[in-house]
Order: C-alpha cells, then sequence, then structure tokens
C-alpha cells in the first residue's frame, strides 16, 4: 500500500501497490500492521457498504465524538464518489479546511480520514457503491455533522447535487 498525505494533517490517500502478471494483478486493499507502523488508527472494528442509486448524491459530513471518535478507511468498488474529509478539531491550524478527492473503481484509491475528521462524499456516477471500515462501532448519540451545503465549508461539489438526506440538510450552519 502506498500511503500519501495530503494537505490536511492525518489525512491520507492511499493507493495500491498491484503485483501482476499476465492474469491481472493481487494487491493488499488494507493491511492493520501498515497502518499502524504509519501511527493511523487502525479502522477495523466495523466495515460499512453504502449504495446509492442516483448519480449527484451527496451522504454526509458526518463524525462521532468523544468515545466513539472514528478513523474512517474508504474505498469506491463501483462506480465513482468525490470523496470529502473536513478538519473539525478546533484547535487545529486548518479547522474547517477540507480535502477531497475522486475515487473511482477504476482508480481503485481510498482514503484514510482520521478521527476529528468530518466525512462525507458525492457519487458522480448512477450505481455507486463504496466499502469503508470504521476503527468504532456507529453511536447515535455521538454523532455529529455539518449541511454540506455550508458556505462556510465552502465545498466545491463536482457535479450538481441531486438528492440529500432529510438528515444531513438538518443539520445547524456553521
Amino acid at each position: 500500500m502506498i500511503f500519501t498525505p495530503t494537505r490536511l494533517d492525518g489525512v491520507f490517500l492511499v493507493d495500491l501497490e498491484p503485483h501482476g502478471d499476465d492474469r491481472g494483478f493481487f494487491a493488499r486493499f488494507y493491511c492493520a500492521t501498515e497502518f499502524a507502523d504509519m501511527g493511523l488508527t487502525v479502522p477495523s472494528q466495523q466495515g460499512n457498504v453504502s449504495f446509492t442509486a442516483a448519480a449527484g448524491t451527496v451522504r454526509g459530513i458526518h463524525w462521532q465524538v468523544g468515545a466513539a471518535a472514528e478513523a474512517k478507511f474508504f474505498r469506491c468498488i463501483s462506480g465513482a464518489i468525490y470523496d470529502v474529509a473536513v478538519d473539525v478539531r478546533p484547535d487545529s491550524p486548518t479547522y474547517l479546511q477540507h480535502v477531497g478527492v475522486e475515487l473511482s473503481a477504476t482508480n481503485r484509491r481510498a482514503l484514510y480520514v482520521p478521527e476529528g475528521f468530518g466525512h462525507g462524499y458525492q457519487t458522480l456516477a448512477a450505481n455507486t457503491e463504496a466499502l469503508y471500515l470504521v476503527s468504532a462501532a456507529y453511536a447515535p448519540d455521538a454523532e455529529r455533522g455539518i449541511r454540506p451545503t455550508d458556505p462556510k465549508l465552502a465545498i466545491d461539489w463536482p457535479i450538481e447535487i441531486t438528492e440529500v438526506s432529510e438528515k444531513d440538510q438538518g443539520w445547524k450552519a456553521l
């Protein structure tokens, strides 16, 4: 696995390191030892799948606080997404700044989002499926969020937003 730091401390773009032959290739998409060697929280408490039918759908921006704070390791396995990590650590020099990357079944990239960061994404294709690992189980009482269209975040979603859940629209403005 190839870990590339982003401009936000602790957020990494993770690429496969394929070993191939004429049949195709083999690569690890996740290895707890490599995460630990990088000093990252190992996201192995829970694995989730998210399927979205319509392109343009935005999910997030979510995170958990306290003992339920979670790191996420996000990968798109069908279709494409624009994946966003937002620094929600009030004492951070990059507070409320974000980084966005395209993850797709074609580029096979993943994004590691540490504790203290909100996470969300927009589907860039219909019938998109994402697979992600988290370091803590979902705890509804610890969940927080920011409206993904909040002007203070200034996220430039790459395509027209077609759908946002009532819950995500209902988060308070910054």
